[in-house]
C-alpha cells in the first residue's frame, strides 16, 4: 500500500434503478466489457485499498454473484431496505467491524467513467489538507439540477446546497457535488450515528455528515476532478449510451497514442480489457471484446467482431467473427469467416471466404481457402483443403476427431467422416467421402463410377431447349415442332 492508499473503499450499489426499465440491476448493465459496478471497482482497486466492500440491495443475489467472479477479493454488505446513502455507508462499515482507522473512500456504483487517477487525487488532497472529509467535485458547463459547492475564503467547503434550495448567487456556482467522498474513518462512523431522518424522504443522507463534522469544528475540503464527465451517474439507457461512447473514445485515444491506427474511431467499439501492440490497425465497423489482443502489424476489419481472440503479428482478419480463437503471425482470415471457440491458426495459415472452424488446430502454412467447415480437427503444416469440404464430426450423440497430416492435398467437395486420419503427403480425390484412414502418400478415391446414358435427353425431353441444343451440338437439324 502507498502512503495515500485508503483503509477502505465503500461502493454504493444497492439502488434499483427503475429508470433503466430493466430486469437487470442497474449496476450490472455493461459498457465496454465491464458492468457499471465493475468499472467502479476496477478504478477503486488502483488505490490498493486494504478493504473494499460493495453495499448491495436490489438484485443482491445477482450482484453478489457477479462480484464473486469479477473481483473475488471484494466483500459485500446488504442494505435490506434502501434507507438512504448514509444508511448504506453504515451497512458497509458494519461489514468492516463498525469503524475503520484511516481513510474511507465512498463511491457510487453507477459512475463507470470515474478513474483511478481521480480517486488517487482525492485521497492525496484529503491527506495533504488534513480534512475530516473531502468532497470530489467538478466544474460543470451547466450545473442545473446539481448540488452546488459553497466555499469560504480559505477554500474549505462550508455547504452543499441543492439546486432547488440555492439562491441566485449560489446557482451561478458551477462547482458541483459528485457524491464521492474521502472520510476519516473514525469520524465517519461517529457522525453516521447522529444522522437524522427528519426529511421529506425519511432517509439517512450521507451529505448530512459534512454538516455534522463542520459543526464539530472539523475541516471539510474538496478535490476537483479534471473532467466533469467522470462523475456522471447512469440512470437511464440514454445516459448508458453516452457513457459507452465516452469510455470507448477514451480507450481508443489511449490506443492511438500508443501507436495503434484506428481508421474510424466513431465506427469502432473496444472493451477496456482489449490490448494492442504498436502498428496494429483497426478498420471501420470492428468490435473488439474481452481479452482480445492485436500484435504488432496485425490488421483487423472492416466489419469484424473478435472476442477473447489473439491476432498474431502481421496477421490479417477481414469481415470475420471470432471467439476464443488464436490467429497466428502472418495468418489470413476471411472475408466472411467464422472462428468458433478452440480454433488455432498456425503461422501463415489461412481460413478463407465462407470458412467456419471450431475446436480446430491448423498448422503452419496450411490453407482452408473457401466454403468449408472444419470442426474437431487437427491439420498439419502446409496442407491444402479443397473447396466445399466438410469435416463430419457429429454422429448425433458425440463429437469425433479428424486428423489430416502435413503436405496433404485434399480435393474439392470432400467429406471427412470422423474419426478418420489422413496421413502425411496423402491426396484425396474431388467428391470423395472419406470414411477410412488414408495411409501417408496415398491417393484416396471414394466416389461412385460415372455412367453416361447417351441420347437420354432426346428420348425423355423431346422438343425441349436442352434437346435442341444437343441436336445442334451433334450437327443434326433442330426439331422444328
Amino acid at each position: 500500500m502507498s502512503a495515500n492508499s485508503p483503509a477502505a473503499v465503500v461502493v454504493l450499489a444497492a439502488g434499483e434503478g427503475t429508470r433503466m426499465k430493466s430486469r437487470t440491476p442497474k449496476v450490472l448493465h455493461e459498457i465496454c466489457g465491464r458492468s457499471l459496478v465493475g468499472h467502479v471497482v476496477a478504478a477503486a482497486r488502483e488505490l490498493d485499498p486494504r478493504e473494499l466492500v460493495v453495499v448491495v440491495g436490489h438484485g443482491r443475489d445477482q450482484v453478489t454473484a457477479h462480484l464473486a467472479e469479477a473481483d473475488p477479493a471484494s466483500r459485500t454488505a446488504v442494505q435490506e431496505e434502501q434507507n438512504g446513502t448514509g444508511h448504506a455507508v453504515r451497512m458497509g462499515l458494519e461489514e468492516l467491524g463498525g469503524s475503520v482507522d484511516g481513510t474511507v473512500i465512498v463511491v457510487c456504483g453507477d459512475t463507470p467513467l470515474l478513474t483511478g487517477a481521480t480517486l488517487a487525487g482525492l485521497a492525496a488532497t484529503h491527506a495533504a489538507d488534513g480534512n475530516a472529509v473531502t468532497v470530489l467535485t467538478a466544474e460543470m458547463p451547466d450545473a442545473t439540477g446539481y448540488g452546488r459547492i459553497v466555499r469560504d475564503a480559505s477554500g474549505a467547503v462550508t455547504a452543499i446546497v441543492e439546486h432547488k434550495d440555492a439562491t441566485e448567487e449560489q446557482r451561478a456556482i458551477r462547482e458541483i457535488n459528485s457524491g464521492v467522498f474521502a472520510f476519516d474513518g473514525r469520524l465517519l462512523a461517529e457522525s453516521l450515528k447522529k444522522v437524522r431522518t427528519d426529511n421529506s424522504q425519511g432517509e439517512e443522507y450521507l451529505t448530512d455528515v459534512l454538516g455534522i463534522l463542520r459543526g464539530a469544528g472539523h475541516r471539510v475540503g474538496a478535490s476537483v476532478a479534471v473532467d466533469h464527465r467522470e462523475i456522471s451517474g447512469i440512470n437511464n439507457r440514454v445516459q448508458l449510451a453516452d457513457a459507452r461512447r465516452i469510455l470507448n473514445e477514451r480507450v481508443l485515444a489511449e490506443a492511438m497514442m500508443s501507436g495503434v491506427t484506428v481508421v474510424d474511431p466513431a465506427g469502432t467499439w473496444v472493451d477496456v480489457t482489449v490490448t494492442f501492440e504498436p502498428d496494429s490497425v483497426v478498420h471501420p465497423g470492428t468490435q473488439l471484446h474481452g481479452s482480445t489482443h492485436l500484435a504488432a502489424g496485425a490488421v483487423v476489419g472492416p466489419n469484424s467482431r473478435l472476442t477473447n481472440t489473439s491476432v498474431g503479428a502481421d496477421a490479417r482478419v477481414d469481415n470475420t467473427v471470432a471467439q476464443d480463437a488464436v490467429v497466428g503471425a502472418g495468418a489470413s482470415v476471411g472475408p466472411f469467416a467464422y472462428l468458433r471457440p478452440g480454433t488455432r491458426l498456425g503461422v501463415g495459415a489461412k481460413a478463407g471466404t465462407y470458412v467456419e472452424m471450431k475446436n480446430a488446430s491448423i498448422g503452419e502454412g496450411t490453407k482452408v481457402p473457401h466454403l468449408s467447415y472444419v470442426g474437431d480437427a487437427t491439420i498439419g503444416d502446409h496442407t491444402n483443403i479443397g473447396a466445399a469440404s466438410v469435416f463430419v464430426n457429429y454422429d448425433g450423440q458425440a463429437k469425433h476427431h479428424t486428423t489430416v497430416g502435413s503436405h496433404c492435398r485434399t480435393g474439392s467437395d470432400n467429406m471427412f467422416v470422423a474419426p478418420v486420419t489422413v496421413g502425411d503427403g496423402a491426396y484425396t480425390a474431388a467428391g470423395s467421402v472419406i470414411t477410412k484412414d488414408v495411409p501417408a502418400g496415398s491417393l484416396a478415391v471414394a466416389r461412385g463410377q460415372q455412367r453416361n446414358i447417351e441420347g437420354w435427353v432426346a428420348r425423355k425431353r423431346p422438343g425441349s431447349a436442352a434437346a435442341r441444343a444437343a441436336e445442334s451440338a451433334a450437327g443434326k437439324p433442330a426439331d422444328e415442332s
